[in-house]
């Protein structure tokens, strides 16, 4: 990745706890790799320690914002606390200004926090107080635009129980999702929200040891919708839960996968994002890979 000239801006993401920087553009476009158990933003301030930024996150503008802890122009500034300000030299006003600018990265997607993989943002440098910014949140818009218009391709891929009927389907529900007491909850049997998402077999296990003898299966899903939950239910309805599932899927078979193998995760990856987008009268290909976990492969290549 060549440098570019706001490299100061990224080096000083506070990245939250095994989150990593996986693809980035010179327009400010970013993707993040998100471990399973980090959520995409908090729900509240003691959340920020377990979320893709510890910093904190404005929900009504959907970014992050945090000031560089480490600014030399910092120790330039004094503040009295009648609010009035003073300055060192000539120069005191700019080093004041340096010193209040806050860096802002607008959050384009969320992942559940049991999901892993890539996770995408728009970044830029504010100015003095938050202002500024104006090209990241621009860019946040166009990307946003995308989702909604389903111009963005999204490649998942699951560990399941049980042997798909077909090396490829493609499945097509009318699902009911309900936000309860702050939790969502998403069914397949009589709503009518459309859902779509092509599904590939890429390997397959009869008879695995960690499975108890049951069969296994590692799947490929493109949605074409992005519905709560709906990879997960999609895969519930057809008899092939996602193993580690603790909403939908097979609690018993998830009881005693974990005992054989250690791993108490969701097994559901975001493995890549590709899409096309205009942005200053320049049209630019994004794409980034989150490597696949190697639980996943259970010990296999």
């Amino acid at each position: 990745m060549s440098p570019q000239p706001d490299d100061a801006f990224w080096q000083t993401l506070p990245l939250g706890r095994g989150v990593t920087l996986c693809a980035r553009d010179e327009c400010g476009l970013v993707a993040f790799s998100k471990p399973a158990g980090i959520l995409s933003h908090p729900n509240e301030p003691r959340d920020q320690s377990r979320s893709l930024l510890n910093a904190r996150y404005d929900a009504g503008g959907e970014f992050f914002e945090w000031r560089p802890a480490d600014d030399a122009a910092a120790k330039g500034a004094k503040t009295l606390d009648s609010g009035l300000r003073t300055q060192d030299s000539g120069r005191g006003m700019q080093d004041f200004e340096a010193a209040a600018r806050c860096f802002r990265l607008w959050l384009l997607n969320r992942l559940d926090s049991a999901t892993s993989g890539v996770i995408l943002a728009a970044g830029g440098a504010g100015g003095a107080g938050g202002a500024g910014g104006a090209d990241g949140e621009k860019l946040a818009r166009e990307i946003r635009a995308l989702f909604r218009e389903r111009h963005i391709s999204k490649t998942y891929v699951a560990l399941v129980f049980g042997l798909p009927s077909e090396k490829t389907q493609t499945w097509r529900d009318r699902l009911a999702v309900q936000k309860r007491a702050g939790q969502i909850r998403t069914d397949a049997r009589a709503g009518n929200i459309p859902a779509e998402a092509r599904m590939t077999v890429l390997r397959t296990w009869r008879d695995h040891p960690l499975a108890g003898g049951k069969p296994l299966s590692l799947i490929q899903l493109e949605p074409k919708t992005g519905r709560s939950h709906q990879l997960r239910v999609q895969c519930a309805k057809r008899r092939l839960p996602i193993v580690g599932d603790a909403t939908y899927g097979d609690f018993r078979a998830n009881r005693d996968f974990a005992k054989r193998t250690g791993e108490k995760r969701l097994f559901l990856h975001s493995l890549e994002t590709r899409f096309d987008y205009t942005h200053e009268g320049r049209t630019r290909t994004f794409f980034a890979k989150a490597d696949l976990p190697p639980a996943f492969l259970l010990g296999g290549e």
